[in-house]
């Protein structure tokens, strides 16, 4: 089967997919601290910053994944919007099939 946009597949985390999605969530932690509540939307110190919450991920952790752009070369190279948990999601791209860490696979069949 091959890939082709808007299908879902499964994405593996790589060590470097990882630490980049743990390190945009550790910056949001630290704003958070340093931010004073309340605030009104639309007035300083309102930013507007999309926040990146949610749990901690590894190398290994597997994730739904939508394909937004099939390369076509080499054969089943994709861009992937990785659905993460928590609010954000994770850029994955230039992306070849496989099973281990930054590759993808199609989900299992489950009866």
């Amino acid at each position: 089967m091959k890939p082709s946009i808007g299908r879902i597949v499964h994405y593996t985390l790589s060590e470097g997919d990882a630490a980049a999605i743990n390190v945009r969530r550790g910056d949001y932690r630290a704003f958070e601290a340093s931010h004073s509540h309340p605030h009104e939307p639309g007035t300083p110190p309102a930013t507007g910053h999309i926040a990146h919450y949610g749990n901690d991920v590894a190398a290994g952790d597997e994730f739904p994944a939508m394909v937004v752009r099939d390369w076509r070369e080499p054969a089943g190279t994709v861009n992937l919007q990785v659905h993460l948990d928590g609010n954000d999601t994770y850029w994955a791209t230039s992306r070849l099939p496989g099973d281990g860490p930054g590759t993808w696979h199609w989900p299992a069949r489950v009866d």
